[in-house]
C-alpha cells in the first residue's frame, strides 16, 4: 500500500524523495472514488439448501450464524431450498429483493438438482460454499455438507453452468464471511463485464498492430462492441462548442490540477472533449450499464482537435471510465475489469524500458530485494490519473509527438495535453486479459510495487518492480506475444483478478513464475 511507502520514506529522511515532500501521498492525494459510477454496486443475497433427509433447521441455523458474522450488506433469503420448487421460490424472491449476485449456502449435504439450477435460473455470478462441521453433536447435527459440495460441483459441470467455488469452499460462519467478502470485487467485475459496452472511435495507429482486437473474443466474453471513425468523434466535438457546461468542467480541471499545473488557453478545449466522450457514453451505451472507450489518440487527433487527449482520458479513467490509447480494445477491457476489482481509478502503460544499471546501483541496489532485471519502467504519454501520481505531476506536451508533428525547434501547441510526472509509489498488480490471433482468451497477473525511484523521464511513468520479472518478460510477455500495454490496478489485487478469469473461462492464466518453477519454455541449463 501507498502508505507503507510514505512510512520507508519518513524513515529514510535522507532522500531526495523525502526531503522534498514529492509523493502525493504525502500530501494528501485529491482521489476521486466516490466517482466510480460507471462499475457495478453488488447486492448480494444468501440461499440455504438443505438436503430433505436431513434436519432443514440445521441450514436455517447455519445461515443466520453466517449473516451474524459477515459486516457487509447481504440479503438473508428465508426461503430454504429443499427440491424444484423452492429452488423457483428463492430465486424470485432474491431477485425482488434486488440481488444481482448470489451466494448458495450447503448448511448440510444439499439437494444436488436444485441447489445447481438455482445458477440456470438466477441472473448474475453464483458462490456455492459448504459449511464445516462442529457446531453440534455428530449424530443429529452432521450435516455432510463436504461431501454434499462434491456433488454439487458435478452436478454443475454435468449442467455446463458457471459456479464459483472458493479454493477451500467449506468452513464456519467466519470462514464463509470471508469468503463472501472475497467473491465481492469478483461479482463485481463479473457482473460489470457483462453488462459492458467498449466503444471504439478509429482503426489503430500504423505500425501498431501488437493491439491485436479479434472481436471473438469479446462475444465470448459477453461484451459488446461498437466502432467508429474519428471522423464522427470530431463531428460530436464540434457540435458540443460552446456547451453551456464547459466552465463548470474547466474550474474542475483548474481546481484537480492546482495553480501553474496546466495550460489555461486548453482547458475550454479539453472541457469540450470531455463532455463530447461523456454524453456519447450516454447516448450509445444503448441496452448496456457501463462503457469503456479504446480511442485512436493519434497522430491525427491532437492537430484536428487542438489538443493530446491524454489528460481528460485520466480523468474519465479516475471515475471507472477507462480511456485505453491507441485503439487498445483490450487493454480498455483490462482496464475496466481492474476498475471493478479494485473499486478504484486503474491505469494503461506500455511495458516500456529497462532501468539504467547505474540507477539501480545508486538508488535500488541494498535498498530493495530486486534484481536488476526485476525491474523496468512502466510509462504511458500521460492517461494516468493524477491520483496516482507524485505532487509534481502536471499538465505538459507530448515530447515523441511533438518531434513527429509539430515543426523542429518550434514551441509545443497541439500536441499539449498529457498528464506527466512520476507514478506514485505502492503496490500494483500489472495483469492484462487478451484475444490472441487465433481467437484464444489469456491473460497474466503479476504483483509487484512501484519504487520510489525518481525516473529523471518525461511522460506518465514509474519504476516498476516484481519479482522474477526478467524470466516473466522472456516466457510469458514474449513466449506467449502479448503486446506492449499492459493494465495497471492499484494494490494487490492478483487473487481476484485470477478467480475473475478463471469465472470468465480463460484457460491460460499467467504469472510470475518463481525460480523454483520453470516455464515450460525456460532453458533448465540457461
Amino acid at each position: 500500500m501507498l502508505w507503507a511507502r510514505n512510512k520507508w520514506l519518513l524513515a529514510h529522511p535522507e532522500t531526495s524523495e523525502a526531503k522534498n515532500g514529492a509523493y502525493i501521498g504525502l500530501k494528501g492525494a485529491n482521489r476521486r472514488n466516490s466517482d466510480m459510477t460507471n462499475i457495478p454496486e453488488v447486492k448480494l443475497g444468501i440461499v440455504a439448501v438443505s438436503r430433505d433427509c436431513f434436519p432443514i433447521g440445521l441450514s436455517v441455523k447455519r445461515r443466520e450464524a453466517i449473516k451474524a458474522a459477515y459486516t457487509g450488506e447481504l440479503y438473508e433469503c428465508p426461503i430454504t431450498v429443499e427440491n424444484e420448487k423452492d429452488m423457483l421460490k428463492a430465486v424470485e424472491d432474491v431477485k425482488a429483493a434486488g440481488c444481482n449476485a448470489l451466494v448458495v449456502f450447503l448448511g448440510n449435504f444439499g439437494p444436488e438438482t436444485p441447489e445447481t439450477l438455482i445458477a440456470k435460473y438466477f441472473d448474475g455470478p453464483v458462490m456455492f460454499v459448504a459449511a464445516a462441521e462442529g457446531d453440534g453433536d455428530l449424530i443429529n447435527g452432521r450435516g455432510d455438507a463436504y461431501c454434499g459440495m462434491l456433488n454439487c460441483s458435478y452436478n454443475l459441470g454435468m449442467r455446463h453452468l458457471q459456479g464459483y467455488i472458493p479454493e477451500y469452499p467449506v468452513g464456519t460462519a467466519e470462514d464463509i464471511a470471508a469468503m463472501i467478502a472475497d467473491f465481492v470485487p469478483v461479482a463485481r467485475a463479473v457482473i460489470g463485464v457483462k453488462n459492458l459496452k467498449i466503444i471504439t472511435f478509429g482503426p489503430r495507429p500504423q505500425d501498431f498492430f501488437a493491439c491485436n482486437a479479434p472481436i471473438k473474443g469479446l462475444y465470448e466474453l459477453g461484451v459488446e462492441i461498437e466502432e467508429n471513425s474519428e471522423l464522427d468523434l470530431l463531428v460530436s466535438y464540434k457540435a458540443h462548442a460552446g456547451d453551456e457546461r464547459i466552465p463548470e468542467v474547466c474550474a474542475d480541471m483548474a481546481a484537480e490540477m492546482g495553480e501553474g499545473k496546466y495550460f489555461p488557453d486548453l482547458l475550454e478545449r479539453m472541457a469540450q472533449f470531455e463532455l463530447t466522450l461523456l454524453d456519447w457514453a450516454e447516448e450509445h451505451k444503448g441496452a448496456r450499464k457501463y462503457v469503456a472507450f479504446a480511442d485512436k489518440c493519434w497522430p491525427a487527433l491532437p492537430e484536428q482537435f487542438g489538443f493530446e487527449p491524454c489528460y481528460v482520458n485520466s480523468r474519465l479513467a479516475s471515475r471507472g471510465i477507462p480511456v485505453s490509447c491507441e485503439v487498445d480494445i483490450y487493454g480498455a477491457l483490462s482496464e475496466y475489469i481492474g476498475a471493478c476489482v479494485s473499486a478504484d481509478a486503474v491505469t494503461l502503460l506500455d511495458i516500456n524500458n529497462s532501468v539504467p544499471a547505474q540507477m539501480w546501483e545508486e538508488n535500488i541496489k541494498g535498498k530493495f530485494d530486486y534484481t536488476l532485471t526485476d525491474t523496468f519502467m512502466g510509462f504511458h504519454c500521460g492517461n494516468t490519473p493524477s491520483c496516482k501520481m507524485c505532487s509534481d505531476r502536471a499538465v505538459k506536451y507530448q515530447l515523441i509527438q511533438h518531434r513527429l508533428l509539430e515543426p523542429e525547434g518550434s514551441e509545443p501547441d497541439f500536441t499539449r495535453g498529457t498528464l506527466e510526472g512520476d507514478i506514485a509509489p505502492g503496490e500494483i498488480t500489472f495483469y492484462r486479459l487478451q484475444c490472441d490471433s487465433d481467437g484464444n482468451l489469456r491473460s497474466y497477473i503479476a504483483e509487484g510495487e512501484v519504487l520510489p525511484v525518481a525516473t529523471k523521464s518525461f511522460g506518465g511513468i514509474g519504476v516498476f518492480a516484481i519479482h522474477e520479472m526478467g524470466r516473466f518478460y522472456r516466457h510469458v510477455l514474449i513466449q506467449k506475444r502479448y503486446p506492449h500495454h499492459g493494465a495497471v490496478a492499484f494494490g494487490h489485487h492478483g487473487k481476484a483478478l485470477f478467480e475473475v478469469f478463471k469465472f470468465l473461462g480463460v484457460k491460460d492464466i499467467a504469472y510470475n513464475q518463481p525460480k523454483s518453477l520453470p516455464y515450460p519454455t525456460e532453458n533448465p541449463w540457461a
